[in-house]
């Protein structure tokens, strides 16, 4: 397997996870696809990339099942399988059957990391309650959180055990920056480490930033002038600027082996200060606080 030291981030209960994972959002929306997503998915294992995302929303559970048919005839120890819970379903009263359910289509019997999808109206308390009985059953090794903000994270904190929180999931990529002002720093200070969707921005589309439209990351000038210098495709630079951070953790979806291929090989990509500096040009860190971003 082709897992390095660098490519494994320390968590708050003193484990580790890897630093890149494939992500299974849209998946499972085309039957037709479906084979294709599953050997996808097992191809990336069988190259070291052993961290899966997935979620109960996915596809109404399509995508958690194409997931446990990819990792079927893997070691299931080796892998470190993540899914998340819909926030109307985490209390005492759903999100027991509601794991239960995922755990049957995953063909597993335990989750790696559990996390709370959004927030929403979610009793806070009551989450963390069920997630650390989840945890005392074996059902769950670790959980977290998904799409919260500063306000959200420091809420939780305030809750009994919320401290046990391992990793916040949100959208992170170089059009989309605006973490890196507050809840990065806040995260950083809490040892808390980011786990980042949509890395690449799907696939470089359009992305928006305080509501302005900006212009798409796969035709920008400085975008595709570091991506030449270092001899890499504009995929990689991009995932390569969010694995640069020591402590952000990335979800690229990718179905083609090439595009598998691709993501491993970014890891090894190392960004100099004028690289950022000259992508920053383009897409610069915010310098104001920027509401929670989401796709």
């Amino acid at each position: 397997m082709r897992i390095q030291e660098q490519s494994e981030i320390l968590l708050p209960d003193g484990s580790y996870m890897p630093r890149l994972g494939q992500g299974t959002w849209q998946m499972g929306e085309d039957d037709e696809h479906y084979h294709r997503e599953v050997e996808g998915l097992r191809y990336g294992i069988q190259e070291g990339i052993r961290m899966l995302d997935t979620a109960e929303m996915y596809a109404d559970g399509k995508a958690e099942n194409i997931t446990g048919n990819a990792i079927r005839d893997f070691y299931r120890e080796d892998l470190y399988v993540v899914s998340k819970v819909y926030p109307q379903n985490a209390n005492r009263h759903r999100i027991y059957s509601s794991l239960e359910r995922s755990l049957k289509l995953l063909g597993t019997d335990y989750l790696d990391l559990y996390l709370l999808h959004w927030r929403e109206d979610a009793d806070l308390a009551e989450v963390v309650y069920c997630m650390e009985d989840l945890k005392r059953q074996g059902k769950i090794r670790r959980w977290g959180v998904s799409n919260f903000d500063v306000q959200d994270m420091e809420d939780l904190m305030k809750v009994p055990d919320g401290k046990n929180c391992c990793v916040n999931q949100v959208l992170y990529n170089l059009g989309c920056r605006g973490i890196e002002y507050d809840l990065l720093p806040w995260q950083r200070e809490h040892q808390i480490p980011i786990m980042a969707y949509s890395p690449v921005g799907q696939a470089g589309a359009l992305v928006t930033q305080d509501g302005v439209s900006k212009q798409m990351l796969m035709t920008d000038k400085n975008v595709i002038e570091v991506a030449a210098r270092h001899q890499i495709s504009l995929v990689q630079l991009l995932l390569a600027f969010v694995l640069q951070q020591p402590d952000v953790a990335a979800i690229p979806k990718a179905v083609s082996f090439d595009h598998i291929d691709e993501n491993l090989a970014a890891l090894d990509v190392k960004l100099t200060k004028a690289d950022l500096e000259q992508l920053a040009a383009s897409f610069p860190s915010p310098d104001h606080r920027i509401p929670m971003e989401k796709y």
